[in-house]
């Protein structure tokens, strides 16, 4: 049965992927002489082009293989569509690569128009498939083949919250039947507990269970085990969710060290896949707003230079991913030695908390200083820490030492991705919010990374810094 997550079905994905791509290459194969007149710069072919057979079974085979090596048919590992569509562009550009330089040793007559439009067809089609089955799974056309059902052994907070975040994907075939436990006062007031645990086998043959998953507390240790061994004979797939993930600062991963199985209760948020694309985006974005950032910069300079004395550059200690301390760069829009008027703009509330309002006037900005600040000028030299490695375009500001000494450990959990020049706060408030009060913000931001969240954000950054939104 072709179920979301099925070996089967990443296997007819595949297929028609292959079937897309052959598809894509003939409709441009087709409509090649209608492109000579959109361009004097494209050769004018007026016959058919025709491209030999063979090139169309490995332009299939190319694009599924880089597919597969992108990880594009693993289902649990795109449960968001953002993460899907990320995985299928990268794809495609190394598939056109490696096509392109098939073509190079093969069949060169083929036009670089031609090509072109093939892979837009190509990527196009196969994007378009992911979303008319992501819109057929969600609307429950094939419902009675697509659900995961899923049982949780444990009715405490754990497997609460394992069950708060099965609902979060029934959309996508993951559904809950219901919870065992042990508790009576539990099983007397919640009509979602099925029985106790030694109802497991008959719960999980009567509901026609996929999942079983073992949510129970530390002290449970032996029942687990226990339960797991009688569950053995079943055809279900069994996991078990220690409530040690509930001291993890962002998620909890199993690693190996030393070649032993372990849980890493400090596993970044970011995959190394998704940390990859994020370091590419950031070079690639650097590099291209350079030629436009250093003009901006070196006129800066020379203001900041002339109104007062004192360096150009502004360098502070601030927290970076994994609570990682670096020294930030920005251009100083402050009178010299501001570091040491600090207490001028910083209060202690009711908890006996510093607190710092950005929104207040400070004292200590020069002219020059409330001109970059208002227009980011200032931030600019956050490009280097970008070409460094220590910040990323996108992501949770990185805050100063002493502040972030008082953060609850909740709080801590904006350091598991890269600090960045701009982010879901800043976009949706910026300075009009102190940082270090509205740590949920960055917590969403952590919680939902995508590329295509960074390219949003990017884009919402332009908007608010040319209404100068927030900005002291």
């Amino acid at each position: 049965m072709l179920r979301r997550f099925s070996v089967d079905f990443a296997i007819f994905s595949m297929l028609v992927d292959g079937l897309l791509v052959m598809f894509g290459l003939r409709l441009a194969e087709t409509i090649r002489p209608a492109l000579t007149p959109l361009s004097p710069a494209i050769l004018e072919i007026t016959d058919p082009v025709a491209i030999p057979g063979t090139f169309y079974l490995a332009a299939a085979v190319i694009w599924v293989a880089v597919c597969l090596l992108f990880s594009v048919y693993d289902g649990r590992k795109n449960f968001k569509i953002g993460d899907e569509m990320t995985s299928l562009f990268l794809a495609a550009v190394m598939a056109s690569i490696a096509q392109a330089g098939l073509l190079y040793l093969t069949y060169r007559d083929l036009s670089r128009a031609l090509f072109l439009v093939f892979i837009l067809f190509a990527f196009l089609l196969t994007f378009l498939f992911r979303i008319i089955y992501r819109l057929i799974f969600r609307s429950r056309v094939l419902s009675s083949v697509q659900q995961r059902r899923v049982l949780i052994i444990g009715a405490g907070p754990v497997g609460r919250q394992v069950a708060e975040h099965v609902k979060e994907y029934e959309a996508l075939g993951l559904n809950l039947v219901g919870f065992l436990d042990d508790d009576q006062a539990k099983r007397a007031t919640c009509d979602d507990i099925l029985g106790d645990l030694n109802d497991a086998r008959t719960a999980i043959a009567r509901e026609k269970v996929d999942d079983v998953v073992m949510a129970l507390p530390r002290y449970a240790f032996n029942r687990t085990n226990a339960l797991i061994s009688e569950l053995h004979d079943l055809p279900v797939k069994v996991w078990v969710v220690p409530d040690y993930f509930s001291l993890a600062l962002n998620r909890a991963s199993m690693e190996e060290l030393a070649g032993i199985p372990m849980i890493d209760l400090r596993a970044p948020a970011l995959t190394d896949y998704q940390r990859m694309v994020k370091r590419i985006f950031d070079v690639a974005v650097t590099f291209a707003a350079l030629p436009v950032a250093l003009p901006v910069m070196l006129v800066a300079a020379i203001a900041i230079r002339l109104e007062s004395p004192g360096p150009i550059f502004f360098k502070q200690k601030r927290v970076g991913e994994n609570g990682r301390i670096f020294e930030m760069y920005k251009f100083r829009s402050m009178v010299e030695n501001a570091e040491q008027m600090r207490h001028v703009i910083e209060k202690v509330d009711e908890n006996g908390k510093i607190t710092q309002d950005k929104s207040l006037p400070d004292p200590r900005i020069t002219r020059v200083g409330a001109f970059i600040r208002r227009t980011s000028i200032d931030e600019l030299p956050n490009l280097l820490n970008i070409l460094k490695g220590e910040m990323s375009w996108v992501g949770p500001r990185p805050e100063m030492p002493h502040l972030v000494e008082q953060y609850e450990p909740w709080q801590r959990r904006r350091f598991a991705v890269p600090q960045g020049l701009t982010g879901w706060w800043q976009v949706n408030g910026r300075s009009d919010k102190p940082m270090h009060m509205h740590t949920e913000e960055d917590l969403y931001y952590v919680q939902n990374y995508s590329l295509w969240l960074d390219i949003l954000i990017l884009l919402k950054t332009v908007g608010t810094v040319l209404r100068r939104k927030g900005a002291y």
